[in-house]
């Protein structure tokens, strides 16, 4: 069936097909070949339309159609008429979805753009340019660019934005969203950990429920891998080594389990955590902006109804 998808064959397909279908709505004999091709191109028209607008549309075009074929005529036979109606109705029918394929691939259908053996860059319509990494998947609706740019990206790119402060830009990844103005950042996406850096201007990243995060240029979204979990890192380089430092600048949970919330601070922090097995599933949302490990803690202890003691770098929460 690749031959009926190559769109510069669909006129001479569709032509062929609908004399086949005229032949089968007339009721001459057609082979089990010419039944298979049928029932194919049925199952190809059908696919990518919708199938309400399809219901609605035979319905006006049946109704419409029995004003001119069944109007009722003093001794003129009804049946023959209604042989023409229905072989004049589908051939409409046919016609309408042939024709509603090629407007919609033309007119509705999103661009998608995927980056299969390596990078590629993809121009859009505002003079933006996005980078797509290996496997990187972008998809655009054919509205765009509208008050509001938006395309969808699965995989990991960089976005150059063009600026415009009428007109925001967002990315919608798996399960969280940037919003921009004009800027230059990297969305990566790899299983269930999110991340999004910036090099130039600003971005709002949603995500999950938590606080919305703005980022500054050298900063850094991420989850961390955790479901409803986000941070701001600030990203900066030692000049004499060229080594890339991390500050955690603010952590949100929303609805998150105890034994990840610690997991997400032992390591960021450098520190150890000693709690209650009773408290490992207790889920926690809380907000921490600016705070020291110390000060986040006593926190920490404070929603879950403990006492925090601490001991060089180990934190024992205890009833």
């Amino acid at each position: 069936m690749k031959y009926f998808m190559k769109s510069q064959k669909n006129k001479n397909t569709a032509a062929f097909v609908f004399k086949l279908w005229q032949r089968e709505v007339s009721e001459e004999k057609i082979s089990e070949k010419e039944h298979e091709i049928l029932n194919q191109w049925t199952i190809r028209t059908e696919k990518d339309l919708d199938t309400m607008h399809m219901k609605e549309s035979k319905e006006r075009i049946l109704s419409a159609l029995e004003l001119y074929f069944i109007k009722p005529v003093k001794n003129t036979p009804v049946y023959p008429l209604r042989k023409y109606f229905y072989t004049a109705a589908a051939a409409i029918i046919l016609l309408l979805s042939v024709g509603g394929i090629l407007t919609y691939q033309q007119f509705f259908k999103a661009d998608s753009y995927t980056a299969n053996s390596g990078n590629r860059k993809v121009y859009l319509a505002d003079g933006s340019v996005v980078t797509l990494l290996k496997g990187a998947e972008l998809t655009i609706d054919k509205s765009f660019p509208a008050s509001t740019r938006i395309v969808n990206l699965k995989g990991d790119a960089i976005f150059s934005v063009a600026k415009s402060k009428t007109h925001p830009f967002i990315v919608h990844a798996d399960g969280f969203s940037t919003k921009v103005l004009g800027t230059v950042f990297k969305i990566s996406q790899s299983g269930n950990s999110k991340s999004v850096q910036l090099y130039e201007g600003k971005v709002a990243v949603s995500y999950g429920g938590t606080t919305v995060s703005y980022l500054k240029p050298n900063q850094k979204w991420t989850n961390f891998g955790i479901a409803h979990t986000a941070a701001v890192i600030s990203l900066t380089q030692e000049n004499n080594t060229g080594k890339q430092n991390a500050k955690l600048l603010s952590l949100s949970f929303n609805d998150v389990v105890f034994k990840e919330v610690a997991e997400v601070m032992q390591t960021n922090y450098k520190i150890k955590i000693m709690y209650p097995k009773e408290s490992a599933d207790k889920k926690i949302t809380a907000d921490f902006t600016g705070g020291t490990a110390d000060e986040n803690m006593e926190a920490l202890a404070f929603i879950l109804g403990l006492e925090v003691h601490k001991e060089d770098h180990t934190y024992t929460l205890k009833k």
